[in-house]
């Protein structure tokens, strides 16, 4: 199995930038696809990007298109989510999580293991 610990989040204003880590630990980290999760307080946790095991390809949800890139480093077994251009409805806890297998996903029932979630809070 993998573990998953993400960092980089914290309080921006809006127009500003983080940049969020998952740094995976645990067995053939780079045959996982891995993937972006959001959810803002009430709500359910939704989609916000994800990346094959080679990088190669990615998804982004519309909401976050041409403002987050995700990107990822095997040799770090790390995964990154740069979110700029940060608006307060990007307000939200950010989960990573992976999958096992290698196929690219955007549900939460396609991802087989979770990371505990890092708070972004972008003000107004």
């Amino acid at each position: 199995q993998v573990q998953l610990v993400e960092s980089g989040g914290g309080l921006v204003q809006a127009g500003g930038s983080l940049r969020l880590s998952c740094a995976a630990s645990g067995r053939a980290y780079s045959n996982h696809a891995m993937g972006w999760f959001r959810q803002a307080p009430g709500k359910e946790r939704i989609f916000v990007a994800s990346i094959s095991w080679s990088g190669g390809t990615t998804y982004y949800a519309n909401s976050v298109k041409g403002r987050f890139t995700i990107s990822r480093d095997n040799a770090k077994n790390t995964v990154y989510l740069q979110m700029n251009s940060l608006k307060p409805e990007d307000t939200a806890d950010y989960f990573c999580a992976g999958r096992n297998g290698v196929g690219i996903a955007m549900t939460t029932a396609a991802f087989d293991f979770w990371g505990q979630g890092t708070q972004v809070t972008v003000s107004s």
